[in-house]
């Protein structure tokens, strides 16, 4: 047994004879749908349905027979099946940071806000102009300035719609074209909505309703067509007349001549954006055809255009702009209203709102981006709706945040004005919140609703004031109560609806 072992003749003793190899049976063989899911891991575990791997698998050029023979199943959408229930989902990330279309800078949102705020200094310059008797307890002119600036904010609302739709599409000639025509239009319904209201009140008081109507369309064309910075060099001289007339007023010739001179150069810089819209033979016509659905008149055949935005859809627009100006004066007036003294008609709580719709358009931009990311790293519905109302939450807050401090400080700096108090300032947040909730139901796509709501605000406060039951402050926290927590209901509703932070 201690021998050496044998050894066949020429071979050396330090090899021993190859055994031969026994064949592993079939039942020990790795499966080969695992094999093939290994290979493909990366690709399977990014699929987000089995048909992906299962044009995979046919481009590779398998066939159900050969599906069949090697791995068992019937056909490539069972392999894929297969393949699809035993390899985990990891969706990789994209390289570099993920594009975000919603990202904007504060600062250009507060230019916008300055320069919805600095048009309310014309009417510092023009008060000398409002002389005669008093209009429904208002002082002399404020009805058909209000009368004016509603039926303006209104038909600007409807008309920046139909410009910014067009430029959705991509035409801006067109939307220049809608421009063109809407707003000489707007300023000259503007000022007749003005002239019917006016009843006994001076011709310079007209004439400054007028203007304030020809302002409105012109600024409507530079802030839809993204001239902020133009606006506000036009505004400059006015807003710096405005102030300095505070210390020691102006003489009534430098003020009409600082009115008229911005006037002026607000409306040749926005006739100076539209102006491209005339060139060719049928510039009026099209312009026609940009504003209305009917299109322009024209003696020659009919051209063939592409079809453009619904006429229809910028009603509501116009109706919310209807019914917020409503709700916005009379946050002004409600001193007046109250019955108290009449030098708070230009209200710290205007010039609070008007400003804040820089910081509101801001966080409106900062939510859609915030919920854009929160789309992407939420697994579930639930997920997405409970990261959206925190955003919303935190967004709404900043907003109030905003308003609370601007209206404090207006109201320190006003003249002759006292700190608002618990009922006013509550009133003054709870419109706050339909107005930025309101937009946010905008930016959604369900104006409709926001318009409903806003309109039905409005319409119930009329009637309360009208018919004086109960005090103006505490029936406007009320209604406003009551029509922000509508809306943020509608909000929550369609905060975790996917396609509505489209």
């Amino acid at each position: 047994m201690s021998g050496s072992v044998w050894l066949p003749p020429g071979s050396r003793p330090d090899t021993l004879p190859g055994i031969p190899r026994q064949r592993t049976p079939s039942w020990a063989r790795p499966d080969p749908v695992d094999e093939l899911a290994d290979r493909l891991e990366d690709f399977i575990a990014a699929a987000v349905h089995p048909d992906e791997i299962a044009a995979l698998l046919e481009s590779d050029g398998l066939s159900d027979d050969q599906i069949r023979e090697r791995y068992g199943v019937k056909n490539s959408f069972a392999l894929a099946e297969t393949l699809y229930e035993r390899v985990e989902r990891r969706y990789p990330e994209p390289d570099g940071p993920a594009p975000d279309p919603w990202r904007t800078g504060l600062l250009g949102c507060l230019l916008r806000g300055v320069v919805f705020a600095l048009p309310g200094l014309a009417y510092v310059l023009g008060a000398p102009l409002f002389t005669g008797p008093d209009d429904l307890g208002l002082p002399a002119g404020t009805v058909p300035l209000l009368a004016g600036a509603l039926c303006g904010w209104a038909w600007n609302q409807g008309l920046a719609h139909r410009a910014y739709a067009w430029l959705g599409l991509g035409d801006r000639t067109a939307a220049r074209r809608a421009l063109l025509l809407g707003a000489p239009a707007g300023a000259v319904l503007g000022s007749l909505v003005a002239l019917a209201c006016a009843g006994g009140a001076a011709p310079a008081v007209i004439a400054f309703a007028a203007g304030q109507s020809c302002y409105l369309a012109a600024a409507t064309v530079l802030l839809v067509m993204g001239r902020e910075r133009h606006l506000l060099v036009a505004l400059a001289p006015m807003a710096m007349g405005a102030v300095l007339s505070l210390v020691d007023p102006l003489p009534r010739a430098a003020s009409l001549a600082l009115l008229v001179g911005s006037l002026a150069a607000v409306a040749v810089l926005g006739l100076r954006e539209v102006a491209p819209a005339l060139k060719g033979e049928d510039g009026w016509s099209a312009g026609l055809a940009a504003l209305l659905p009917f299109g322009g008149f024209t003696t020659g055949p009919a051209r063939p255009r592409p079809a453009g935005p619904r006429l229809a859809g910028s009603l509501p627009y116009a109706l919310f702009g209807l019914g917020t100006g409503v709700l916005v004066l009379y946050a002004a007036l409600g001193d007046v209203l109250a019955g108290e003294e009449e030098g708070a008609v230009a209200a710290p709580a205007a010039v609070a709102l008007t400003l804040s719709m820089g910081p509101a358009e801001w966080l409106l931009y900062r939510f859609r981006s915030d919920s854009l990311a929160g789309l992407r790293s939420s697994g579930t519905a639930r997920d997405f709706w409970r990261t959206t109302v925190l955003t919303v939450v935190q967004c709404l807050s900043a907003y109030l945040a905003a308003l609370l401090v601007l209206s404090l400080a207006a109201s320190a700096l006003w003249p002759q004005a006292p700190l608002p108090g618990g009922v006013r300032l509550a009133g003054l947040l709870l419109l706050g919140v339909v107005l930025w909730t309101g937009l946010l139901l905008q930016s959604f796509g369900a104006v409709t609703g926001a318009t409903a709501v806003c309109c039905a605000a409005a319409l119930a406060q009329t009637l309360l004031l009208v018919t004086r039951t109960g005090d103006p402050h505490l029936t406007g926290v009320i209604v406003h109560g009551t029509a922000a927590v509508v809306q943020a209901a509608l909000v929550c509703a369609l905060l975790g609806r996917a396609t509505a932070h489209r």
